[in-house]
């Protein structure tokens, strides 16, 4: 499989973000690249390994990962022994979910730093309330943004079932 420049550029872009945020090896990171820059028909493990020069081996071991951890799913087709593999449909919803209980740990992590220095050093809370409120804020609308967009994802996934 040949792959331009631009693509490899924007697989390893894809493939330093995801890795970081999702703690994947630096090679399942670069596979959700690839896939995710690939039509929904998806990949075979052939098209995986050879586009990115990987090992047989090494491309098994991190596509079962992405498969167990529902980064990446994958289909057969009637009469081909093959997989395809492809990003998960349900993926950025999970993420998602994952990211709106962070964010509710750093809201309540913040009320209560707000609420402890109101009670033990009210003049460190006068002189820095506005920092703590407009964290707080902050929290809430990103957290009120990532709701509304679950809600999207959930009515858009099940339509498509």
């Amino acid at each position: 499989m040949n792959i331009s420049e631009e693509k490899k550029q924007l697989i390893e872009q894809i493939g330093i973000g995801f890795g970081d945020r999702m703690g994947v090896s630096p090679l399942a990171a670069r596979i959700y690249g690839l896939l995710t820059l690939s039509s929904y028909d998806g990949l075979t493990f052939e098209e995986v390994r050879e586009a990115l020069g990987s090992s047989k081996s090494s491309t098994s071991i991190n596509l079962n990962v992405l498969t167990q951890l529902n980064f990446v799913e994958y289909y057969t087709r009637p009469g081909d022994r093959k997989r395809y593999f492809k990003v998960s449909k349900s993926f950025q919803k999970k993420y998602l979910m994952q990211y709106a209980q962070t964010l509710n740990s750093e809201a309540e992590l913040i009320s209560k730093i707000n609420y402890y220095n109101l009670e033990h050093y009210p003049e460190k809370f006068v002189n820095e309330k506005s920092m703590g409120t407009l964290m707080e804020e902050y929290i809430k609308a990103q957290h009120k943004l990532v709701e509304t967009t679950l809600k999207k994802m959930t009515a858009f996934l099940e339509g498509q079932d």
